[in-house]
Formats: C-alpha cells, sequence, structure tokens
C-alpha cells in the first residue's frame, strides 16, 4: 500500500453521528425547520428529507439489490444530471410529511443503515465508485466514507442554519477532511509540472492535519507525508474547509481566508475541488 491510501474507516462512527442527528432535529421548532441553510435553495427540512431519502435508496440498491430506474450513465455530466434528479424528487416527497413522522423514519433508516455499513467487508469491492475522487470502482471503505461525509457535512449544513453546535470534533470532523483530500491528485490532474515537484495542504485547526501532493512522471500522487521540500503550500481554516469541497462558500470569500505561498497557482486551485456529487 503506497504512502497516502491508507483506509479511512468509519462505520463504526455513523451511530454516534446519526445519534447526534436526530438529538438536534429533535430540538427544533416550527420556524426552525424552515430556515434557509447554505445548500442552494434548500432549507432545514428539505436538507433533512434528503438525508431520509438518501438512505433509504442507499439500502433499497445497495443491501436489497433493487434498482427502481437504472438510466445510462455515458459521462460525469450524466451521472450529476442523475444524482440532482433524485435528490430533488426526493427531497419534494419526504418534505410533505411532519416533523416528527420525518425524524421518526430517520432514526429507523438510520439504524439500518448503520447495520448495514458495519456488516461490509471494508476492502471488498463497493457497488459504487466515488467518482469525484476519478475512481469508477472503489473498496467498500472509500465508498462507507463518502458516505459519512455526505451525512457530516449535511448535518453540519442544519446546525449552522439553526446556530447550534457544529460537529468540530477531531474524531468525527477529521475523517471527513481526509476522505474530501483523496479527490487531490484527480482534481490536478489537469495542472502540469515537472515530475518530483510537491505540495503540502494544510487544514488548520485540532481536528485538521497535512496532505501532500507529489508529481510523478506522469501524474500526481496523494501522500500523506512529505518526500521532499513542497514548493507550494496552502493553509485552510478548518471552519471553512468543508465548505469550499461541498459548494457551500463562493470563491472569493474562501480565497480571502485561506494563506498561499510558494507557487500561487499550485496552491489556490484547491479552491476549485468539490468533493461532492452535483
Amino acid at each position: 500500500m503506497s504512502a497516502g491510501t491508507e483506509p479511512i474507516l468509519t462505520a463504526h462512527l455513523f451511530p454516534k453521528l446519526e445519534k447526534m442527528l436526530i438529538q438536534v432535529l429533535s430540538t427544533l421548532g416550527a420556524d426552525d425547520w424552515e430556515k434557509e441553510t447554505i445548500a442552494p435553495k434548500w432549507k432545514v427540512k428539505d436538507v433533512a428529507a434528503h438525508l431520509l431519502d438518501t438512505e433509504l435508496r442507499r439500502l433499497s440498491v445497495c443491501r436489497d439489490g433493487y434498482r427502481g430506474e437504472a438510466p445510462a450513465i455515458g459521462s460525469h455530466a450524466d451521472l450529476v444530471a442523475f444524482v440532482n434528479r433524485m435528490n430533488q424528487e426526493g427531497v419534494s416527497i419526504f418534505r410533505r410529511l411532519s416533523p416528527d413522522i420525518l425524524i421518526s423514519l430517520i432514526e429507523q433508516a438510520s439504524s439500518e443503515l448503520c447495520d448495514y455499513f458495519a456488516s461490509l467487508d471494508p476492502f471488498a469491492p463497493a457497488q459504487w465508485g466515488v467518482s469525484w475522487a476519478g475512481e469508477e470502482r472503489s473498496a467498500n471503505w472509500f465508498d462507507i466514507a463518502r458516505e459519512f461525509t455526505e451525512r457530516w457535512h449535511h448535518q453540519q449544513q442544519i446546525r449552522l442554519a439553526v446556530d447550534k453546535p457544529g460537529i468540530m470534533t477531531r474524531e468525527l470532523y477529521y475523517p471527513v477532511l481526509d476522505c474530501f483530500m483523496r479527490a487531490l491528485p484527480f482534481h490536478y490532474r489537469t495542472i502540469m509540472r515537472k515530475p518530483s515537484v510537491a505540495a503540502r495542504f494544510r487544514i488548520s485547526g485540532e481536528c485538521g492535519g497535512d496532505w501532500y501532493l507529489f508529481r510523478g512522471n506522469e501524474s500526481w500522487e496523494f501522500r500523506n507525508a512529505p518526500t521532499q521540500d513542497p514548493v507550494s503550500e496552502a493553509i485552510i481554516p478548518q471552519e471553512i474547509a468543508w465548505r469550499i469541497f461541498t459548494k457551500g462558500i463562493d470563491r472569493d470569500s474562501a480565497k480571502s481566508q485561506i494563506k498561499v505561498s510558494g507557487d500561487i497557482e499550485l496552491g489556490t486551485h484547491i479552491l476549485g475541488m468539490i468533493s461532492i456529487i452535483g
């Protein structure tokens, strides 16, 4: 196993994250459900509806082997269009439910999802590849970690909208960041530099860390330790890192809060990295 490809094991963290989701939803007042989030066009209730919809679809397709719709996907654009349509349809359906029913259904689906992920061999092939990292085929651990980032950042959107404490603990946030950063080689695939050039990306704060890109003869490689002095360094505050990679902050606002030294183009290119589908 090469440097930087160590698995991110998150199946055991789902029960705690899902319990926190149920707890925060249970505290919301009637007005809270209709507050705007940083997700474009989605209010708090829309995000909660999306969380229910995606876990039900995951269980239906991956656990139960049921595919109600199997469109032809010929490109990444096709995938994005399909996922966006399915997401919007799910939100439209489930936001019609009362908050109490919505919470009850999320609690049941979350329990089943936690059990399903815990039952999987993390190193067996996943049914879905992590497309935003450029993978057509992925191991279960990566697909599960990707799902963990989805449920973490959507819950964070809810908490931000209703002014509740975030989930900024190292136990739960660092795996999210580590998973997001696995998109680096794919995102940088169009940026040319001579072989052996390295760049460092630092998420500052107690939940953060350092990640490295190394330019091989033909492509960028992900590393978790330096092989030589980096020619570029980007430092991103942990408070906005998740928002950058989930389209939750505009580029100019993010750029004003990060620090880049050395090769500026190389460092600032990370601002366009999206570690979600859609």
